[in-house]
C-alpha cells in the first residue's frame, strides 16, 4: 500500500462518480464558470490583449482559452503532515481530465498532462513560510481540461491527510500503545472506508519510523475495506441490556457462541462498578476455562480467555472503586486511579479463587495477559497525560478527536498556478505570496 509497498491503490476501489465530476457537479461554481469562459475564448480564437505581469516576453499571441499552466497542490500544517488521498486524486485526474465536444461526448486528454505526485504515506514539512511549501501533486497542461477538478482534488487529499496526521500524533502520544479507531459514529457512513485507510497509513508510518509493530484495530468492516481489515471491538452496553443487565452472563454466552478468533473484550462500567464487574466476569470465565483445560479440550478452553476489559465511565460519574477526593479530574470518568484499581484487581483476583498450586500458576498467566482498553473522551492531550503518569493502559479507544479540524489540526490544501507556458517557455506567474516550490518526493506519474 502506497509508500509502504511502492504500489498505488486501484482506481476501482474509489467508486469515482466520473461523469458528475467531469461536468463540474462537485466543483465550486467559479471553477465551472472559468471552464465556460476559456472554452468560449478558445472557440473564438481570442489572443491576449491586456497588460501581462510577465515582463520581457511577448504575450500578444497567447491563446488564453488554451493556456497551459503549472499548478501545485500543498498543505500548511506545522510542522509536518502525513499525506493520504493522493491515489484517489490521481485516479480522478486520469479519469476526468478533458472536455465535452459539440456532440456532448467526453474527450479525455489526460495523456497530454505532465503529472507528478508523492505517494500516500509520505511526510511533508512546513515551517510557516508560505513561499516554501512542499507540493504533493504538480500538474502541467491545458488548464481548462482540469480546472473543474480543483475542488474535488483538494477535498480528496485534505480529509484523509488530516486524519492520518491526527492518528499519527495520537500514536506518538500513546508511546506505542495500540489505538482502536472508533470515530465511525461521528461521521457519515460513506466516509468510513476513506477514514479507515487514513488510519491504516498512520499505523504503518508510525511502525516504519519507530520500528514498532502496532496493530490496526478498526470498529467496522467498511473502515478496513481498502486494505483488507475487518471490524472488531467489545460487547455493547446494548448487549448487556439484552441480558437484563447481567454482564457476567452476557460474556459467558458471548464466549460460548463466538469462535475463539473473536476477541473477548468486555465493557465493565454498566453498573458503575468496573472493578467488581471485572472480577465477577473473570471468576466465571476462568472457571469455564479451567474446566475445559483440565479435560484437555484446549480449543474450547480458548473460548473463555478474556482478552481485555474496557471501562467507558462517563465523565460525570465516579466509579464505585474510587475513594472521592473532591477533585473531579481525579475522581470522575475513566481516570488514572480507576485504571490502576483495575490493573491491581485483574492481577490479583485469582488469590480469591481457592486454587491449588498448579491451578494458581494457570490462573496467574490467564489473568496477567488481560489488557485494559480505555475509552471515553480520549485525545492526544489526555493520552499524553496518562502516559506521563505511566497509567497501565494497553489500548486507547479514540473517536471524534481523530477527525478533529481545529487551528492545530487543520490540513486544508491549496492549489495555485505558479507557472504559465508562453511561446514554449515556462514562465513564473502566481499571486502575491505564492511561488514555485519543490518536493524531492514528487514522482512522475506515467
Amino acid at each position: 500500500m502506497a509508500i509502504f509497498n511502492d504500489e498505488r491503490l486501484a482506481a476501482e476501489i474509489f467508486k469515482i462518480e466520473a461523469d458528475k465530476i467531469r461536468r463540474g457537479w462537485y466543483s465550486d461554481k467559479y471553477f465551472s464558470n472559468n471552464v465556460i469562459l476559456l472554452e468560449a475564448l478558445a472557440k473564438e480564437g481570442y489572443t491576449f490583449a491586456g497588460n501581462s505581469d510577465i515582463k520581457d516576453v511577448d504575450c500578444s499571441m497567447v491563446q488564453v482559452g488554451d493556456v497551459e499552466v503549472e499548478m501545485q497542490f500543498f498543505t500548511r500544517r506545522r510542522p509536518w503532515s502525513l499525506v493520504a488521498g493522493v491515489d484517489e486524486a490521481l485516479a480522478i485526474i486520469k479519469m476526468c481530465t478533458g472536455y465535452f465536444d459539440e456532440e456532448g461526448k467526453f474527450v479525455n486528454t489526460y495523456d497530454t498532462l505532465e503529472v507528478e505526485a508523492v505517494q500516500d504515506g509520505t511526510f511533508v514539512e512546513y515551517d510557516g513560510d508560505p513561499l516554501s511549501v512542499q507540493p504533493v501533486i504538480r500538474i502541467r497542461g491545458r488548464y481548462r481540461d482540469f480546472a473543474n477538478l480543483e475542488t474535488v482534488i483538494l477535498g480528496v487529499i485534505a480529509e484523509p491527510t488530516r486524519i492520518a496526521t491526527n492518528v499519527y500524533n495520537t500514536l506518538v502520544a500513546s508511546r506505542s500503545k495500540d489505538i482502536l479507531f472508533f470515530p465511525a459514529r461521528f461521521a457519515h457512513y460513506k466516509m468510513q472506508a476513506l477514514h479507515g485507510y487514513a488510519y491504516s497509513l498512520a499505523i504503518q508510518a508510525y511502525n516504519q519510523k519507530y520500528s514498532k509493530k502496532n496493530s490496526r484495530f478498526v470498529s467496522t468492516d467498511e473502515q478496513g475495506t481498502w486494505w483488507g481489515g475487518e471490524g472488531g471491538g467489545t460487547i455493547a452496553h446494548a448487549t448487556i441490556c439484552c441480558f437484563l443487565g447481567d454482564t457476567v452472563e452476557t460474556m459467558m454466552q458471548y464466549s460460548r457462541i463466538f469462535d475463539k478468533i473473536v476477541s473477548r473484550l468486555v465493557l465493565v462500567d454498566f453498573h458503575n462498578d468496573c472493578v467488581g464487574e471485572t472480577k465477577a466476569v473473570m471468576t466465571k470465565m476462568f472457571a469455564a476455562y479451567l474446566a475445559y483445560y483440565k479435560k484437555g479440550q484446549f480449543d474450547e478452553a480458548e473460548k473463555y480467555k478474556l482478552y481485555g476489559v474496557r471501562p467507558d465511565t462517563s465523565k460525570n460519574m465516579r466509579d464505585k472503586s474510587i475513594v472521592p477526593t473532591g477533585n473531579k479530574q481525579q475522581d470522575m470518568g475513566v481516570s488514572p486511579r480507576l485504571v490502576w484499581n483495575l490493573r491491581e484487581a485483574i492481577d490479583s483476583v485469582y488469590h480469591e479463587w481457592g486454587l491449588n498450586e498448579e491451578e494458581t500458576a494457570i490462573a496467574k498467566e490467564w489473568c496477567e495477559q488481560i489488557k485494559i482498553c480505555v475509552t471515553g473522551g480520549f485525545n492526544a492531550k489526555k493520552i499524553r497525560e496518562f502516559e506521563e503518569m505511566d497509567v497501565p493502559v494497553d489500548i486507547y479507544g479514540v473517536g471524534s478527536s481523530l477527525l478533529e479540524n481545529s487551528d492545530e489540526t487543520n490540513n486544508d490544501f491549496t492549489a495555485d498556478i505558479v507557472r504559465v507556458k508562453i511561446n514554449s517557455q515556462w514562465c513564473n506567474l502566481s499571486k502575491i505570496g505564492r511561488s514555485v516550490c519543490e518536493n524531492p518526493n514528487l514522482e512522475k506519474i506515467q
